[in-house]
């Protein structure tokens, strides 16, 4: 097959075989990042109703204002005297008296988006509500602290087969993929490689160039992922679902030694406007159980203490409660950090202030890009200045 054919064909996209442009990666650059610490980030995509997760249960004003959608007082599983957790964090609630939560009330950013794409920029970007970047925050931070540009390619890792925004840099990418192993018998086609074998030398910048660059590197992690992976099995059993399997394969991956830092996972279906208690109570659950699955499996591994969880979703709900059982898009949200050495779990902040709204929707007190700061200069030991764009302070105390 001739350079011709490869892209008059493109049998690498159509065979489903997901080696195409979007499917990105880091190009062979070293990461300076000498602690060894990981962060993954699992993304609740939808809105997730922070009121009916982290529950201001002695509140009067909750109960009243969701006469139907607000958790009952006696099933709350109490953290201090304001507020506790959804009984469907029943898993995460051992968790946080293992000492490894931190949850953290009020965040979100000057002049909100109640857009769901469009608030999902803002905070994979890390951009300000009417600034519009074209690099993520954590493809920006594995741009600042590449260096050397040799070794292995693959320092950021989604799970998942196309790549997110918050993943893409200004110079390099993550790399997106469901499964080492998969991905590592696609490559092994024998057209894919024929293909690297014979790819062109010096061709410049152009369209065919770059797709053989591409399939080279991909094969190159694919290997590499699944010589690493293939050794190591969890010692946990995981909820048999979608996201259990993805913190499987993390668990997997980083107690294999793989040099990665950023890993990347979502769980969709927090978009409740209408039957809110049973969807969003199944998700929570599910979200609850595959975490501390992940959580109890690196601590056996002995490999927690360098790891970090943030949860996040791109806005939270209205206060009040719809005509459907349900909520419709808010602003302020809570959102959980979750890993690292063990320590005394705590609820970093103030519970939502439901006497001082705005507009029926929560005020803000956490800039989404002070938790960022922390998580890039404390944990992660980069330059957060210059990854976002500002001077974010950061929360004191938080990593």
């Amino acid at each position: 097959m001739d350079r011709r054919d490869f892209l008059k064909h493109s049998a690498l996209a159509t065979a489903g075989t997901m080696l195409i442009p979007s499917f990105l990666k880091a190009h062979q650059y070293n990461l300076n990042n000498e602690s060894g610490k990981i962060l993954v980030v699992i993304q609740l995509s939808g809105g997730n109703d922070g009121l009916n997760t982290v529950i201001p249960y002695q509140n009067d004003i909750y109960y009243k204002q969701r006469p139907s959608l607000a958790v009952e007082k006696i099933k709350v599983l109490s953290l201090n005297d304001e507020i506790g957790l959804n009984p469907a964090l029943e898993a995460l609630r051992g968790l946080y008296d293992d000492g490894r939560v931190r949850i953290i009330n009020n965040v979100g950013y000057p002049n909100p988006d109640r857009s769901h794409f469009r608030s999902m920029d803002i905070w994979q970007t890390g951009s300000d509500a009417k600034e519009y970047l074209s690099s993520g925050w954590l493809g920006r931070y594995l741009d600042s602290a590449c260096t050397g540009c040799a070794g292995t390619p693959h320092k950021m890792l989604e799970i998942d087969d196309t790549l997110s925004f918050a993943m893409k840099g200004e110079k390099v990418n993550g790399m997106a993929l469901l499964d080492p192993k998969k991905l590592y018998n696609q490559t092994k086609n024998g057209m894919v490689e024929n293909l690297v074998k014979t790819s062109p030398v010096n061709t410049g910048h152009d369209p065919v160039s770059y797709l053989y660059k591409t399939l080279a590197d991909t094969k190159s992690s694919a290997d590499y992922l699944y010589q690493k992976a293939k050794v190591q099995t969890s010692l946990t059993e995981f909820p048999n679902n979608e996201l259990g399997k993805s913190l499987k394969t993390i668990s997997e991956l980083i107690t294999s030694g793989i040099d990665s830092t950023i890993y990347y996972v979502s769980l969709s279906g927090f978009d409740t406007h209408v039957g809110q208690r049973g969807q969003q109570d199944r998700l929570l659950k599910l979200y609850s159980e595959a975490v501390a699955a992940f959580v109890n499996d690196l601590k056996k591994q002995g490999q927690l203490d360098r790891t970090m969880v943030l949860t996040f979703s791109e806005f939270g709900r209205r206060v009040k409660q719809n005509g459907s059982g349900g909520t419709d898009h808010g602003t302020a949200n809570n959102l959980f950090l979750i890993g690292g050495p063990a320590r005394n779990s705590v609820v970093y902040n103030e519970a939502p202030d439901l006497t001082n709204l705005d507009g029926g929707d929560l005020k803000y007190s956490v800039d989404f890009r002070d938790v960022y700061t922390s998580l890039l200069r404390d944990w992660l030991g980069a330059d957060a200045k210059s990854i976002l764009g500002q001077d974010f302070k950061g929360l004191s105390g938080l990593i």
